[in-house]
C-alpha cells in the first residue's frame, strides 16, 4: 500500500522568522508536507533555541517548533549571504517573515524586489502592527498584541490588574492568521490565474479578530466588557468549580436542556422545573444564586464523582488538565496526541500530535529541529555552489 502524499507536498517554503509566530505558521506547513527552510543566523541562530527548558544546551520546544524543518545558515549582512536567499526565492512558493517592517526592505529585499524576482511569491508578513499606519516602525511582541487587541483587558478577575494565558498565544493566532493567508493566496493564484501576494498579519489584530462581540455591543449600547474571572457573564451557568478534593472543574450547563438534566442530577429539581430558568436570560438574572448552588454541590464531592454525575447526566464539562493529565487520557492517547521521537542523543521523548486530522493526507513528524546549519552545504549544493565555492563562503562568514 502506497503512503499518502501530504497535502502541501511540493511547495517550497523560506522562513525568515525567529521565536514564535514566523516559525510557528512555517511548522504548521512543515507538518503538512511543505520543504520548508529556514534561513538562520550564522551567530547563534534562533533565539527559541535556548528558550524555556533546554536539554544538553538547546531547548526542547526548539525540537517541537523546528521539526521537519531543514536549518541554513546566511549573513543577510552580507551581499553573498543576499544572493544566496534570492536564489532561494527564485523558485519557492511562500516566504515567513516577521521582522519588524522596513528590515528587509533595507536589506534590498522588499516586496518590490522579490515580486519581481519571482511573481508567483506569496509572502507571509507577521509584525506587531502590520505593514502600514502610525505604529508600524514599533516593536510588538505577542503580549503587545494581546494587550492592544483586548484580550488582556478582559483576562482575569475584577478586582486585581489583567493577567496573561499561560503560553504565547497572541504569536500562535497570529501564526495560524498567516498559514490560513497564505493557503487563501495560493488558492487564488493557483485557481484565478493571480500571481503572488502579501499576507499582512498584525499581531494586535490577529487577537482583536477574535474578540467575539466586543465591537458591537461597545458601538450599539456603549457596554465595556470587563473581567470576569471565572464565569462567562451573558452565558450561564459556565464556569471553574472546586471539588471536595481541592480539584478543579470546568462545567458548561448554558444549554437550555442541558440545565434541566444538571439541576436534575444534582438534585434540584425545583431550579430544573422553574420555567423562569428555562432560557439563557434568566438563568443568566439569576447566575450568582445559580454558581452558588452548584459551588456547593461541587465543593462537598471529589473530583471523580463530580465527574461521574455530570458525564451521567450528559453536561459538558473537563477537569482542569495539568500536562500530567494529559500524559494519561485515554482520549489524547487515542487521538495520538503525543508522538514519540528521539533526541539527538537518542534519548526517546514525546512531542505534542499533529492538527488539525486529516483522513486521507495526514500531517507528520520526521525528524525534530535541526541542528544550526545543519542542511547548509546539501542545500547551498542544490543551487548550484560547489565544495571550494562553500568553503569560501565559510571563510567569508556568509554562512
Amino acid at each position: 500500500m502506497s503512503t499518502p502524499s501530504k497535502p502541501l507536498a511540493g511547495l517550497k517554503v523560506i522562513e525568515l522568522g525567529t521565536l514564535i509566530a514566523g516559525p510557528f505558521a512555517s511548522r504548521i506547513c512543515a507538518e503538512f508536507g511543505a520543504e520548508v527552510v529556514k534561513v538562520e543566523s550564522p551567530d547563534g541562530g534562533d533565539p527559541l533555541r535556548k528558550w524555556r527548558k533546554l536539554y544538553e544546551g538547546t531547548s526542547l520546544w526548539w525540537f517541537v517548533q523546528a521539526r521537519n524543518k531543514q536549518s541554513l545558515t546566511l549573513n543577510l549582512k552580507h551581499p553573498d549571504g543576499r544572493d544566496i536567499l534570492k536564489r532561494l526565492l527564485a523558485d519557492a512558493d511562500i516566504l515567513i517573515e516577521n521582522f519588524r517592517p522596513g528590515v528587509l526592505e533595507k536589506l534590498g529585499l522588499g516586496w518590490d524586489v522579490l515580486h519581481a524576482l519571482n511573481p508567483r511569491l506569496v509572502m507571509v508578513r507577521l509584525s506587531g502592527f502590520g505593514q502600514t499606519g502610525p505604529m508600524k516602525d514599533q516593536p510588538g511582541f505577542g503580549a503587545v498584541g494581546e494587550s492592544m487587541g483586548g484580550l488582556r483587558y478582559i483576562t482575569g478577575f475584577d478586582d486585581r490588574p489583567p493577567v496573561r494565558t499561560g503560553i504565547s498565544i497572541g504569536d500562535s493566532i497570529a501564526a495560524l492568521w498567516g498559514v490560513i493567508g497564505a493557503l487563501m493566496a495560493l488558492r487564488h493564484r493557483e485557481v484565478n490565474g493571480g500571481q503572488g501576494q502579501v499576507v499582512d498579519v498584525a499581531l494586535y489584530e490577529a487577537i482583536f479578530a477574535m474578540m467575539e462581540s466586543m465591537v458591537p455591543e461597545f458601538d450599539v449600547f456603549g457596554f465595556i466588557r470587563e473581567r470576569t474571572g471565572n464565569i462567562m457573564p451573558g452565558i450561564t451557568p459556565s464556569s471553574i468549580h472546586t471539588t471536595a478534593d481541592g480539584k478543579h472543574v470546568q462545567i458548561g450547563a448554558n444549554g437550555d436542556a442541558i440545565f434541566k438534566r444538571f439541576m436534575q442530577a444534582i438534585g434540584r429539581h425545583d431550579l430544573a422545573d422553574d420555567p423562569a430558568l428555562a432560557s439563557n436570560d434568566g438563568r443568566d438574572a439569576r447566575r450568582d444564586e445559580l454558581y452558588g448552588v452548584i459551588d456547593r454541590w461541587a465543593n462537598g464531592l471529589p473530583l471523580e464523582q463530580v465527574m461521574r454525575a455530570l458525564n451521567d447526566a450528559e453536561v459538558p464539562a473537563s477537569r482542569i488538565y495539568s500536562a500530567e493529565d494529559m500524559f494519561n487520557d485515554p482520549q489524547y492517547l487515542a487521538r495520538e496526541m503525543f508522538l514519540q521521537a528521539r533526541l539527538p542523543d537518542g534519548k526517546p521523548f514525546k512531542m505534542p500530535g499533529i492538527v488539525p486530522k486529516l483522513s486521507e493526507t495526514p500531517g507528520s513528524t520526521e525528524w525534530v529541529g535541526p541542528a544550526l546549519g545543519e542542511h547548509t552545504d546539501a542545500l547551498l549544493a542544490k543551487l548550484g555552489y560547489d565544495t571550494a565555492a562553500i568553503t569560501r563562503l565559510r571563510t567569508a562568514g556568509t554562512v
